[in-house]
């Protein structure tokens, strides 16, 4: 009996192991090596400054554009280009004349500077799906060296589901100084909190696609 209910134990242990196995969704293949281009419709910056020390404002750009050279197997050789439009800038119930006066020459001044753009340097990876991207960014007329810490979260080959191509996401969150810019108007008075923080925090969220779809079979 005791044989018996060895014998038992371990065909049902086989079964579970040869039911696992089946069950197991097999590795999805990596979206392709290429050109890649921004989707405007799954793509939001957003930034936050300190207001009064009372909260952190929060507003975003709607108009972004760019690209990216999209490479899995050598990351570190991944290059991407953005260009933000100043006068997309959405605020939350902005007081009448209050965009024009973001847009004017204590801000923006989009007039003169009609966009805001970063160009990958240096990508250093930092673990399996992260690594700080260093590029030239541009704003009101300066360029600086900005790190920003990104998140691959995921992509997949062309498929059927997408009209897109092949796709991939990423996440990304980086701070700026904006006197560092020449937009220091407002920057509260050393230990004072009386006016618009100088320390920004940016946070991406975008998705890029390589426009090729699947060959119809």
């Amino acid at each position: 009996m005791k044989t018996l209910l060895t014998a038992g134990a371990a065909l049902a242990l086989a079964i579970c192991a040869a039911q696992s196995a089946t069950a197991a969704p097999a590795a999805a293949p990596p979206p392709p090596a290429g050109a890649y281009t921004i989707d405007k419709a799954h793509t939001s910056v957003t930034f936050r400054v300190s207001h009064l020390g009372f909260s952190r404002y929060t507003a975003r750009f709607a108009k972004v554009r760019g690209k990216l050279k999209f490479d899995p197997a050598h990351p570190a050789a991944m290059a991407v280009e953005a260009t933000i439009d100043p006068r997309s800038l959405e605020l939350n119930a902005p007081p009448a004349g209050f965009h024009d006066q973001m847009m004017g020459k204590s801000f923006f001044e989009a007039a003169k500077y009609p966009a805001i753009t970063f160009r990958s340097t240096k990508v250093a990876v930092t673990g399996p799906n992260t690594a700080k991207v260093t590029g030239d960014f541009t704003l009101h007329g300066v360029t600086k060296p900005v790190t920003l810490d990104v998140t691959y979260n995921g992509g997949y080959p062309p498929n059927a589901m997408d009209p897109g191509g092949a796709r991939v996401g990423f996440s990304a969150h980086g701070s700026i100084k904006r006197s560092a810019f020449g937009m220091g108007f407002g920057v509260p008075a050393p230990g004072s909190n009386m006016g618009v923080g100088d320390d920004v925090e940016v946070m991406i969220e975008t998705e890029f696609s390589d426009g090729k779809p699947p060959a119809k079979k």
